[in-house]
C-alpha cells in the first residue's frame, strides 16, 4: 500500500506516492503559467491547476497497481483565493500572493485595529498579500462576482473538494488568510468583520491530518483510483516542508535551499509581539499538532549561484561537461575555509525577511585586483547566509527557541556550505537526504492519520534519517560575529542608490 502526497505550487503541482518506508514509488510533475492581465496581477486559472494535478494523480495511481493508493494529502501555496460556485464551477482565475491589486487595503483595514492586535489575533504581520485584503478587492471591484460566490478556496481545499469530500482547510493554511484566530482555532469573527466579510463564504477548518473523507466511487474511477481511498487535511507548504524534514520539536529550524532559501523554525507557544512585527515574521499554527512555526526567507538564494554559473563560470561549465563533475562542485573547490573579504548583498530579485524590500539590488563591495573567482563564489555563499544569520538572530530576540539547523535541498549537496552555515549560525547544522520534503510531510500526514504509523513522531524516526552532522568551529564562529556587524550595513548604506537606480 502507498501514501499520495501532492504539493500544488505558484508554477507547477507535485504528485508523489511513497510507500510506508519512504521510498519514493512514482511520480509525476506538471506546470501551469501565471497570468498577468495587467501589469502587477498575477493569476491562475484554478481550472487547469486541477487538470494537473488530476493528471499527475492518475499517472501515478497506474504506475502503483502493486502497492495501491490508501490515502492522499494536499499541501499548498497560502494566500491565492479561487471563488467558486456550488458546484464547484470556478467564478474567476484564483489572485496568487504576490499581486499588486490590493496594495493599500490592508492600510484600511488598520483604521479599526492596530498592528500588533492584527499579530496577536492572526500571527500574521499586517499585509496586502494575506487573502483577506484580496477579498475586500473583489468585493469592490466585482460585486457581482462576490454574491454569486458559494466559497472562497485555497488550493489545499479546493483539490480536496474537486475530489469529492467535504470542503474544509487546515489551521495552517486557514491562517495564511489574516483572518484566521490562531489562538481559538477559529475564523476570526474581528478581522472578518472588518472587512465586511461573512464567515459563510469560507470553508469549515480542522487540524492537519484530519481525515476528510473518502474519495467516492465516480472520482476514484476518473483519477484511476481504488475505492475507499482515504483524504486527509494536509497544510501550507513550508510547515508540510519542515514536517517532511523532521521539525517536530520546539528549537528546530528546516533550511530548504533552492532557488529561494527558507528558514522554518517551530515553537510551542505563540510568539505574536512588535519584534515579529517588525522583522515581517508570521506566527501560525504547525501542522505538526502543539506547534507553531514561523517563515524567513532569501528571495535569491541558489538562483544567485546560477546567475554567477551562467554569466561567469564558462572554463568551468567547459570543465564540467568534460569530466562529468557537478559544475558547482568545481566552482566550490577553490574557496576558502576562512570567512572572506569580499561581501555579496544577494538581493537580485528584491529582499527577502526582514525588509521586504522589492526594489533592493544586489551588490559586491570590497572588490579588489586581487579578488580570485573563488572569493566571488565564496561572497554568494556567505551573502545568502548573513541573511539567514541575520534572521536567526532577530527571531531569537524577538523570543523564538533556536538549538539546531536541518538542512535539506540542493544546498544541503555541498559541505562546504553546510559548514560555513554551521560556523555561521553557531548551531549544528544537520543534513538530511531528502529531496522532497513537502511532499514527504503530507505523506507522514495521510499515514498517521489512517493507522500506518503510531505517531508523527514515529513516522519522522522512520522515515527522516540524519545523514551528517556539522559543528561550528567556535574562532571562525566569532570572526562572522563579527562580520555580521559590517554586513548588516550594506543594505541600509544602498537602498537609496538603489531607489534612483
Amino acid at each position: 500500500m502507498s501514501l499520495l502526497g501532492i504539493d500544488v505550487g505558484t508554477t507547477g503541482c507535485k504528485v508523489i506516492a511513497f510507500r510506508e518506508d519512504g521510498e519514493i514509488l512514482a511520480q509525476a510533475y506538471g506546470e501551469y503559467p501565471l497570468i498577468h492581465p495587467q501589469p502587477g496581477w498575477s493569476e491562475l486559472d484554478s481550472n487547469v491547476v486541477w487538470e494537473n494535478v488530476s493528471y499527475g494523480i492518475r499517472e501515478v495511481a497506474a504506475q502503483t497497481k502493486s502497492d495501491p493508493i490508501e490515502a492522499i494529502s494536499v499541501a499548498s501555496q497560502g494566500e491565492a483565493v479561487t471563488p467558486v460556485w456550488g458546484n464547484c464551477d470556478v467564478l474567476a482565475n484564483a489572485i496568487t500572493t504576490f499581486d499588486s491589486r490590493t496594495t493599500g487595503i490592508c492600510d484600511e483595514i488598520l483604521q479599526g485595529i492596530s498592528p500588533i492586535e492584527v499579530m496577536q489575533i492572526t500571527g500574521m504581520p499586517p499585509s496586502d498579500i494575506h487573502t483577506l485584503a484580496k477579498l475586500v478587492w473583489i468585493q469592490r471591484n466585482d460585486p457581482a462576482l462576490y454574491k454569486e460566490v458559494w466559497k472562497f478556496f485555497g488550493f489545499e481545499d479546493f483539490i480536496n473538494f474537486r475530489l469529492g469530500v467535504q470542503p474544509v482547510v487546515d489551521y495552517s493554511l486557514a491562517a495564511r488568510t489574516m483572518a484566521f484566530d490562531i489562538i481559538d482555532k477559529c475564523w476570526s469573527e474581528r478581522m472578518l468583520g472588518l472587512a465586511n466579510v461573512d464567515v459563510s463564504i469560507l470553508p469549515d477548518t480542522v487540524p492537519s491530518g484530519t481525515v476528510i473523507g473518502e474519495i467516492g466511487t465516480k472520482v476514484s474511477g476518473e483519477l484511476n483510483l481504488p475505492r475507499g481511498v482515504v483524504v486527509v487535511a494536509g497544510g501550507h507548504d513550508q510547515p508540510c516542508g519542515a514536517l517532511g524534514a523532521g521539525i517536530i520539536r520546539g528549537g528546530e529550524v528546516m533550511d530548504a535551499t533552492g532557488t529561494v532559501e527558507c528558514i522554518a523554525p517551530a515553537f510551542p507557544e505563540p510568539v505574536a509581539n512588535q519584534q515579529m512585527i517588525d522583522g515581517n515574521f508570521s506566527c501560525y499554527p504547525h501542522v505538526v499538532e502543539g506547534l507553531y512555526v514561523t517563515l524567513g526567507f532569501v528571495s535569491s538564494g541558489g538562483v544567485v549561484l546560477r546567475w554567477f554559473r551562467d554569466t561567469l563560470a564558462q572554463a568551468e561549465l567547459v570543465e564540467a561537461e568534460a569530466s562529468g563533475r557537478d559544475v558547482y562542485d568545481i566552482l566550490l573547490d577553490d574557496i576558502p575555509d576562512t570567512p572572506g573579504t569580499v561581501m555579496l548583498l544577494p538581493h537580485f530579485t528584491g529582499s527577502g525577511t526582514p525588509h521586504l524590500d522589492l526594489g533592493s539590488k544586489g551588490a559586491i563591495v570590497g572588490l579588489s585586483l586581487s579578488t580570485t573567482k573563488g572569493e566571488l563564489v565564496k561572497a554568494i555563499l556567505e551573502g545568502i547566509s548573513y541573511e539567514i544569520k541575520q534572521n536567526l538572530t532577530m527571531l531569537e530576540a524577538a523570543g523564538v527557541e533556536i538549538n539546531e539547523i536541518r538542512a535539506i535541498g540542493g544546498g544541503a549537496k555541498s559541505e562546504k556550505w553546510l559548514q560555513l552555515k554551521a560556523d555561521m549560525f553557531g548551531k549544528k547544522v544537520i543534513v538530511l537526504d531528502i529531496s522532497e520534503g513537502v511532499c514527504l510531510g503530507t505523506a507522514i500526514l495521510a499515514g498517521t492519520a489512517i493507522g500506518k504509523y503510531n505517531s508523527i513522531e514515529e513516522a519522522v524516526g522512520l522515515l527522516v534519517k540524519p545523514q551528517k552532522t556539522y559543528y561550528p568551529r567556535k574562532d571562525i564562529s566569532q570572526a562572522y560575529d563579527e562580520k555580521l556587524k559590517t554586513y548588516q550595513q550594506i543594505y541600509p548604506a544602498l537602498r537609496d542608490i538603489n531607489d534612483q537606480l
